[in-house]
């Protein structure tokens, strides 16, 4: 019998190739859509899975009360690392002290490579299941030890064996390769990290870093724990939640655990609860495949049931020579499953031929994995779903025809089928519309961010790392002239924090009216004199640091939320403590967008005379070319810096890439609303041929009783339009509640002008009316006599 089903379902797509292309072309652009969204989804959702202990790793985090509000990160101090090992120890199998990510300079012989890096406590291999190439995993315990990724001691060594080599790093210390470990894959929080170093090394190297092992109120760090297999993070984090504060005299803090499988998807917090993160962006696109591979089985219904008249005496007489009804069910849905397959083969092909391109849109590495049972097994599944579902209706549709009014041609003419119709094109260009909208909202939105002030000028900034003792010695002054006499700069300036990353946070700052039961978190970035006429901020009240005054080592620049924050009316001249000493506060600047630009920005204090800089920022001179202007730069940098690279970057590049995650969903929108308008005009342009075949003759009466070619096109189009219309008022407060829900996650955010709705109904209706009018117009032209004569 399934062979019988085969030979007419391969009979009847030989008959009716438009119909059996536009299906298959439909579904397999569904089913393209879903597959590679749902890669991307895995992708997302399996983050940090590589490591084999991921589901009892956890990270501590740290809610503190911040200017009056609750603020959560994953910063908190060292001394916590040893309270949790002696007192919780039943509940922690391993504990590490992890240091933020640095970039640092690697030299074997003549071949110098940067990298990112980590210094660690020795837990920290062993708890991320690294797997070693060579070594072992517990070589950190060494403090003369580092372990590298793969491709580091590739850069660093070519093929020769690196273990028990030597490194000078930053040329300030010598390190023994100790062991090489796998490259981490980019789904996971650590694939950046090429560099492993060793917390003993930190403390002897670092002095500053002694003091900090018993400072209960400096949050620098990351603390990274492993439970115990009898241990629950919910359960243990209510156990530590007031241990810090058990440590502290002013301020309020609590901590808790937040487990691995949450870092990527759940990592957003506001007033210390976390209100989810990436996680909505996996639902948004989850919804969007769902909606999309929808539209392309509502095409396979409409085309099923329009044709459904065409294929009722088949249905008749086959019911009339003793076919049941359950037989007819299984010929249509063999149909339907059929068409799914070749539409998945069609769908595979397409997917692995723009997975490049999907790739390069959504920022991943990801491939099919072909050679995966599981896959396979998924896929198959996934076609029969699909096959089932598209065929669903269409089989009970067909298989309900009586065979007596059938064949006694009394059988309506898909009158009754017109209202389902009807309500499926409608909901397909409600959906299309509704993507079209949140497609222009994302970019409106991304065009805002993009437009508000900065706060300084991007262009022509470079940044470089200070990250050898060649540059944190080099005089200023001499660096300075020699840059200057390069003809190739315009100025340039130490800090601590690059314009573009978001400074430390100090709390040690009091002022006049401060309210004492607040504990207020201000950013501080500590700044050469030509810092300001370097970046080219904006002075709003008093003036710059200056070399004419020697008092300004003492003296603060403060941003416009920093004053709002104080209070202060007149700012200049008032004095703010830093810890016990006074400060006078000489200058107000503008807001300057450091962090991200999405959110407000963070009240900010600049210090002239910090006690060490870690960037410096050069401006290169307007109108010079840039090429030549690095190479000069360059020449100066090597000649201070000859143990490391010159490598810098853009200030433009790096705020630009500030808005690469809206820029990324912005264009995957795009894309797929792309997609949606052309799945909808497939099953669109299907039923307005099958409509135009139905009214052939109608068509041609009406050219002889004298209608125009113009009447004739506004007789076939005026249903398809007043759908579309409809679908487009559903679609707009639909499309309004969305994206204004979705907008309300930026501080700073775009407003829903009426604009977005009518351009995105236009849009619709446009496409719409051309894919209607190829067979209306069409139609309209046919001479009347061979309409007449149509049978």
């Amino acid at each position: 019998m399934i062979r019988n089903y085969l030979k007419i379902a391969f009979r009847h797509f030989t008959q009716h190739k438009l119909y059996a292309g536009l299906n298959i072309i439909g579904l397999a652009t569904g089913m393209a859509v879903a597959l590679m969204i749902g890669l991307w989804i895995w992708d997302e959702w399996s983050y940090n899975h590589y490591h084999t202990q991921h589901n009892r790793i956890a990270r501590v985090m740290s809610t503190q009360l911040d200017n009056g509000a609750l603020v959560t990160s994953n910063g908190i101090c060292i001394p916590l690392a040893d309270e949790l090992r002696n007192k919780y120890g039943a509940d922690f199998k391993r504990v590490a002290v992890v240091f933020p990510t640095y970039n640092h300079v690697l030299a074997n012989g003549e071949t110098k490579v940067s990298a990112i890096g980590r210094w660690t406590q020795p837990d920290l291999p062993a708890m991320l299941s690294l797997r070693m190439i060579t070594g072992r995993q517990d070589a950190l315990n060494d403090p003369s030890s580092v372990l590298l990724s793969q491709s580091l001691a590739q850069a660093l060594f070519g093929q020769v064996d690196p273990m028990n080599r030597l490194l000078r790093m930053d040329n300030r210390m010598d390190l023994k390769v100790a062991g090489v470990y796998e490259d981490l894959p980019d789904n996971t929080t650590f694939h950046d990290t090429k560099l492993l170093l060793p917390w003993g090394k930190a403390l002897q190297e670092l002095v500053w870093l002694k003091d900090a092992t018993s400072d209960w109120t400096t949050h620098h760090w990351e603390l990274i724990v492993e439970l115990n297999e009898h241990a629950k993070p919910a359960i243990v984090s209510d156990k530590i939640k007031n241990l810090v504060q058990a440590h502290i005299t002013t301020g309020k803090e609590n901590i808790f655990l937040q487990p691995m499988n949450q870092w990527h998807l759940y990592n957003e917090f506001r007033d210390g609860v976390n209100t989810g993160g990436r996680i909505g962006t996996v639902k948004l696109m989850g919804t969007i495949g769902l909606f999309v591979l929808l539209l392309a089985v509502i095409n396979f219904m409409n085309l099923a049931t329009a044709r459904g008249e065409q294929r009722a005496r088949e249905v008749g007489l086959r019911k009339a020579i003793g076919s049941y009804r359950s037989q007819l069910i299984g010929q249509f849905l063999t149909e339907s499953i059929l068409v799914a397959l070749l539409a998945m083969i069609c769908c595979l092909v397409t997917v692995q031929c723009s997975l490049f391109f999907f790739n390069s849109l959504a920022d991943k590495h990801m491939t099919l994995p072909l050679g995966n049972a599981l896959f396979w097994l998924a896929i198959v599944l996934f076609t029969l779903c699909v096959g089932l579902l598209a065929g669903s209706y269409p089989a009970f549709y067909l298989s309900r025809f009586e065979p007596v009014k059938v064949l006694k041609g009394t059988f309506p003419a898909g009158k009754a089928a017109w209202l389902p119709r009807q309500t499926l094109i409608v909901l397909q260009f409600t959906v299309s519309v509704t993507l079209i909208i949140g497609t222009l909202v994302v970019f409106r939105q991304l065009q805002h961010v993009r437009n508000r002030p900065a706060g300084y000028a991007r262009e022509g900034l470079i940044t470089l790392g200070v990250n050898t003792p060649q540059l944190y010695q080099a005089n200023y002054n001499t660096l300075h002239r020699d840059l200057m006499e390069t003809g190739a700069v315009a100025d340039m300036a130490y800090s601590t924090a690059a314009t573009t990353e978001a400074p430390e946070n100090e709390k040690s700052f009091s002022w006049k009216g401060k309210d004492p039961n607040i504990v207020p978190q201000l950013k501080i970035v500590g700044v050469s004199h030509d810092y300001g006429h370097t970046i080219g901020w904006k002075i709003k009240d008093g003036r710059d640091f200056s070399r004419d005054y020697p008092a300004d080592t003492g003296t603060l620049v403060l941003n416009e939320a920093a004053v709002r924050l104080m209070g202060f009316s007149h700012p200049v001249g008032e004095l703010v403590e830093y810890g016990d000493v006074p400060c006078r506060v000489i200058g107000v600047v503008a807001d300057m967008i450091m962090e991200s630009p999405y959110q407000r920005v963070s009240p900010m204090i600049f210090q002239l005379d910090y006690k060490w800089y870690n960037f410096i920022t050069v401006r290169i001179r307007p109108g010079m070319p840039v090429v030549a202007a690095l190479d000069r730069i360059g020449k100066v940098f090597r000649q201070y810096n000859p143990a490391a690279p010159f490598e810098y970057k853009f200030v433009d590049e790096a705020y630009a890439r500030k808005f690469s995650d809206e820029q990324r969903l912005g264009r995957l929108a795009a894309v797929f609303a792309v997609l949606a308008i052309f799945i909808s005009c497939l099953g669109l342009f299907g039923l307005s041929a099958f409509v135009v075949s139905q009214r052939t003759k109608e068509i041609g009466i009406r050219k002889v009783l004298g209608a125009s070619e113009l009447n004739l096109w506004a007789l076939l189009t005026a249903d398809f339009v007043r759908l579309t219309v409809l679908s487009v008022v559903i679609a707009v407060p639909l499309g309004y509640c969305g994206m204004h829900y979705w907008l309300q996650q930026y501080a700073y955010r775009t407003s829903l002008v009426w604009w977005i709705f009518l351009m995105a109904g236009g849009m619709a209706l446009v496409v719409a009316l051309l894919t209607v009018s190829f067979q209306s117009i069409r139609a309209a032209r046919m001479n009347p006599g061979r309409s007449l004569s149509a049978s």
